[in-house]
């Protein structure tokens, strides 16, 4: 029996955004990569993505007074 990071209650929702929505969030922000917070690609959320270094993930988490909460993160080395 396999054990998913992915699918525990405390680990909130990871995506990896496509080339054009990471441009638009880039052009939308007017920030450069280097100005995102970053996440080591050998983070166990990330095992179930296939993420190389430069990617940015949309990180969505339940809120108790926001609702929702949306962050993103760019993958790292380390």
């Amino acid at each position: 029996m396999a054990f998913h990071v992915s699918e525990h209650i405390w680990v909130p929702q990871h995506k990896k955004l496509s080339k054009e929505e990471k441009e638009a969030l880039l052009e939308k922000y007017h920030i450069t990569i280097k100005e995102l917070p970053r996440i080591s690609k050998y983070d166990p959320a990330l095992s179930e993505l296939s993420t190389e270094p430069g990617d940015v993930l949309k990180i969505t988490r339940n809120s108790a007074t926001a609702g929702k909460a949306t962050y993103y993160r760019v993958v790292s080395n380390g």
